[in-house]
């Protein structure tokens, strides 16, 4: 196969893993505490061409290289809900949770109790304190989440303050270096989770997905514009190569 077309198909593979990353993006616009990801390009340079009959810089073959994706951590905007379970992350940190798969991290603040009174996400894992899991009394109200996590209510009749525990806000050293799973979590892939004492938490708000949606339809009209370009660029090449095999079958033996 033709130089050319060779590098044409490596764009058309990076674009169509772009145009995956993109569509990802734009389906969790409205997801509470994602973070998009972003692609990593990068030249690749044959040393040279396969008929080394070019000079000088002619010689070498420049591809396309899809190294990966990168995880944008910027701060998403805070939404108010007034629901006193609630909390937004204002810093670098995580909340540790419990799932069927092991302990993993999430910025999606958006909690609930379910039936034995345990804090839990929308899918069910279970929120970590500093001491396991919080759970809650049927007796319990006024609930109160300060700034560094503490959650304090006001239990029964009696009107008596108690602690149900504390959020486990946690962070890493390279947070990139952390997996994407289901249920909007990361996984530590083997990192070590610090406690953070210098992110704060915001009681009755959600973090919003940090995707602009303006900037990611863009990249996405980009993306098919210049696939577009490749798609067209190899059908000439094509043509061309299939029209020299003719006028070559019409040469006299």
């Amino acid at each position: 196969m033709e130089n050319s077309l060779l590098i044409g198909l490596s764009r058309v593979a990076t674009l169509e893993r772009h145009l995956a990353v993109i569509s990802n993006n734009l389906a969790n616009v409205n997801t509470n505490g994602y973070k998009s990801d972003q692609m990593l390009f990068e030249e690749y340079l044959n040393p040279t061409a396969h008929e080394d009959n070019f000079a000088g810089r002619d010689r070498r073959l420049s591809y396309v290289q899809d190294r990966g994706t990168f995880h944008d951590f910027a701060q998403g905007a805070a939404e108010r809900t007034n629901n006193p379970l609630d909390v937004a992350i204002s810093g670098s940190a995580f909340i540790a949770v419990q799932t069927a798969g092991g302990e993993r991290y999430t910025r999606n603040g958006s909690f609930q109790l379910n039936s034995t009174g345990q804090l839990v996400t929308p899918s069910g894992d279970t929120v970590l304190g500093a001491n396991g899991p919080i759970v809650f009394q049927p007796t319990d109200h006024d609930i109160t989440i300060s700034p560094d996590g503490t959650i304090t209510v006001v239990e029964g009749a009696a009107r008596t303050d108690s602690i149900r525990g504390k959020l486990r806000l946690v962070s890493f050293a390279n947070p990139q270096s952390l997996v994407k799973e289901a249920n909007n979590t990361f996984s530590a892939n083997g990192a070590a989770a610090q406690p953070d004492p210098k992110s704060t938490v915001q009681q009755g708000f959600v973090e919003k997905s940090n995707t602009n949606s303006v900037v990611e339809m863009s990249r996405m009209i980009e993306v098919n514009r210049s696939y577009a370009n490749i798609a067209n660029m190899l059908q000439q090449q094509h043509d061309l190569h299939k029209s020299a095999i003719d006028k070559l079958a019409d040469v006299p033996a």
